[in-house]
């Protein structure tokens, strides 16, 4: 399977950092800026002969998700930065106004950050809220990622559903601080791993070595998620085979509207910990 070139990029810094300062270091970097440089030279040149030819083929290039990528690394895609935005949130509308009646685009700032605004009603519902915002900030994340970052006006302040981020504020679980921990799981491979958290069934998926978890419940047929299987940050149920984005806040990939519930999770020196609610 092809990889994505942010994912590759984000691989190849990993392993850099990795090396020891020195000569050797050095002689890795700039050998990677050379094949950076040289690949996206050639590139740019069968982008520039192509929009010669015909702007459509151009277009066409950037409908496959790996070529995409890589116009987006070297500021080559035919598609301004509103319009990738507009269609990104055009994609995930439909799952959005579940939760919140839709998200209104206001442009990018100075400083090169998103804004936009949710309308609708997801105050005082901390999984809804941080459904939405992890929706938001994934897809445009991932169709501009030149961008600074992402805010958004109307939506309570909560953490993304990240390994390293606590529960939001006045989330109440367990021991009372917001967290409880889990008992000892193992390292969570291609099936989620179920568990009861203060008597809250509980799955908690790894995708490239990230942590997340949601209520033991499919969003299509209710049933336990503990046959399911994960591939590629994809959740398919054991039962009824709908499909989920485990990294995207378990968004249903056949039908938007149905959709996993996330809870808050924290793996640190302490183990790891969910925040499940009342």
């Amino acid at each position: 399977m092809a990889a994505n070139a942010r994912d590759v990029g984000d691989r190849i810094e990993q392993l850099l950092a990795g090396l020891t300062s020195g000569r050797d270091k050095e002689s890795a970097e700039e050998l990677v800026r050379l094949l950076v440089d040289m690949y996206g030279e050639g590139l740019t040149r069968v982008v520039a002969l192509l929009a010669e030819r015909d702007p459509a083929l151009v277009h066409l290039l950037a409908e496959d998700e790996l070529v995409e990528s890589l116009l987006l690394l070297h500021d080559l895609h035919p598609l301004d930065v509103d319009t990738r935005i507009q269609q990104a949130l055009d994609r995930v509308r439909p799952y959005l106004g579940s939760h919140a009646g839709g998200v209104e685009y206001l442009g990018v700032d100075d400083n090169g950050v998103a804004q936009l605004r949710l309308q609708g009603n997801c105050n005082g519902c901390p999984s809804s809220t941080l459904t939405v915002r992890t929706a938001i900030e994934g897809a445009i994340s991932d169709a501009a990622p030149e961008l600074e970052g992402v805010e958004v006006a109307g939506v309570t302040e909560e953490p993304l559903l990240q390994v390293g981020m606590g529960p939001p504020p006045d989330w109440r679980g367990g021991d009372r601080t917001g967290w409880t921990a889990l008992p000892e799981i193992g390292p969570p491979a291609g099936h989620p791993v179920s568990v009861v958290v203060d008597g809250t069934p509980v799955v908690v998926c790894a995708v490239r070595g990230t942590l997340y978890a949601y209520r033991d419940s499919c969003g299509a047929c209710a049933s336990s998620l503990e046959s399911s299987t994960v591939d590629d940050a994809v959740l398919v149920c054991g039962s009824c085979a709908a499909r989920f984005d485990v990294r995207l806040a378990g968004r249903g990939l056949d039908d938007p509207a149905r959709h996993l519930h996330p809870l808050p999770l924290l793996s640190d020196s302490q183990g790891v910990r969910v925040a499940v609610g009342r």
